[in-house]
């Protein structure tokens, strides 16, 4: 696919996430972070040439390796993985620009250890399993408010900056729904909070739909 058959294609996408945006109101903004876990830097760039800015990695090394191959453009990266602890400072020696799932109060605490040792903050959102999957990472819904209170409280160089979780694993539509209007009811409550991340490339129209402002794009992004 050439530069202008790609752009046609990623004008399609932007179109449906216009279409579920304007379902919710004229006002509400989307951002997309083109998840690149499965691409190159090659198709990287060759996102970025028609305008895409913001990406996002699952894996340290990953994050490590195509940040310093692009470090020549104005990327901003984005962390989507869960972290382990013995790679905190890995992390935190890229810079990310957002930190997507912090997804325990223990993990908060060892991450502010190691921020106020480098005397740094880091931007994060509070991962939030609104479906209860056992496969899936994140906070209880019903701890989720006192757990975000929490962290604010104890771990300041943290930067909450909203919340994030994973639509459920069911092909049924409803349950998808009700798992993202779970996580949206918590994000209203959580003081400060203005990033409510929630859908990816099955989902993403109910997301938004449901109140996400920002979508996790994959394979829909890449073609793939």
């Amino acid at each position: 696919m050439n530069t202008t058959e790609y752009k046609i294609y990623i004008d399609a996408v932007i179109r449906r996430v216009e279409s579920a945006r304007l379902k919710v109101s004229p006002h509400h903004i989307v951002k997309v972070v083109a998840v690149s876990k499965y691409s190159n830097s090659d198709e990287i760039k060759k996102l970025y040439e028609i305008g895409q800015r913001a990406f996002g990695e699952n894996k340290v090394q990953d994050l490590k390796e195509k940040a310093n191959a692009l470090e020549n453009l104005p990327l901003e990266w984005h962390f989507i993985g869960n972290l382990q602890k013995n790679k905190i400072n890995n992390l935190l020696d890229i810079h990310p620009a957002l930190f997507h799932a912090l997804d325990s109060l223990e993990l908060a605490h060892e991450l502010q250890k190691k921020l106020e040792a480098r005397d740094m903050t880091l931007d994060a959102l509070l991962q939030i399993n609104s479906a209860k999957e056992q496969s899936k990472h994140g906070v209880m819904p019903e701890s989720a408010c006192e757990a975000y209170a929490q962290i604010k409280k104890e771990c300041p160089n943290i930067n909450l900056k909203g919340v994030m979780s994973i639509g459920a694993h069911t092909e049924d539509r409803e349950i998808i729904k009700k798992s993202f209007d779970t996580t949206f009811e918590i994000f209203k409550q959580c003081e400060g909070a203005t990033i409510c991340s929630m859908g990816m490339s099955g989902d993403f129209e109910l997301a938004i739909e449901c109140g996400s402002n920002m979508i996790r794009l994959g394979s829909v992004m890449f073609n793939k």
